[in-house]
C-alpha cells in the first residue's frame, strides 16, 4: 500500500492539459462526504457527484458515479449492473486500483486502473448533464468538465461506462 499510483492530482491535470481536455479545477477545504460540501458546491455550476467503490461476492470491483442526490440501492443495483451482492471495497484495494483514499473516490481515478480491474457504472443523469464535477484524485479540489470533455477523458482511457438510470430504480 506504500507504492504511489502512476497519477496524482498534478499528473492528472497535466495529462488533461496535454490532451487539450478543457477543465476548471477549484481548490477547497477537504470534503469527505457529499453532505459536507453543499455550500461549496452551490457556488460551482454543474452536476456534483457521489462515487462508490464496491466489490461483489465474486471479488469483481465496481465504481459507481452518480449525481450527489441520487439514491443508490445496493440491494437492487446488482441486477441493473450485472454483479453479485455488493459491499464497499477496502482502502488498500481502493489505493491499489484507483490511487485514491476514502473521501476522494472519483471517476477520474480510472486513469490509475491500468489493469482494468474496476467496472465503471455511471448514473444516467451524469451521462446527460451539461457539466460534471469530480475530485481530481484528491478531496481538496473539484474539477469541472463539460460532458464533451468528460467523454473525451473516457475515450482516452478506453472506458465505456455502464449507464444506469438509478432514479428509475427508486420507483
Amino acid at each position: 500500500m506504500t507504492a504511489h499510483p502512476p497519477f496524482d492530482r498534478d499528473r492528472l491535470l497535466a495529462w488533461m492539459a496535454e490532451h487539450a481536455i478543457d477543465h476548471t479545477t477549484h481548490d477547497h477545504p477537504a470534503v469527505f462526504r457529499v453532505e459536507e460540501g453543499l455550500e461549496l458546491k452551490a457556488a460551482l455550476p454543474g452536476a456534483h457527484t457521489k462515487n462508490l467503490f464496491l466489490k461483489d461476492k465474486k471479488n469483481r470491483l465496481w465504481l459507481i458515479s452518480a449525481r450527489q442526490d441520487t439514491v443508490i440501492d445496493l440491494k437492487r443495483a446488482p441486477a441493473a449492473i450485472g454483479s453479485d451482492r455488493l459491499s464497499f471495497g477496502n482502502e488498500a484495494l481502493m489505493w491499489a486500483t484507483l490511487g485514491v483514499r476514502p473521501g476522494s473516490v472519483t471517476a477520474l481515478g480510472l486513469i490509475n486502473d491500468v489493469e482494468r480491474q474496476v467496472a465503471f457504472v455511471l448514473d444516467r443523469r451524469l451521462w446527460e448533464a451539461e457539466v460534471v464535477n469530480f475530485h481530481p484524485l484528491t478531496n481538496t479540489a473539484t474539477t469541472a468538465l463539460t460532458q464533451a470533455a468528460f467523454r473525451q477523458v473516457m475515450a482516452l482511457l478506453e472506458r465505456e461506462p455502464i449507464v444506469v438510470d438509478f432514479a428509475a430504480m427508486t420507483v
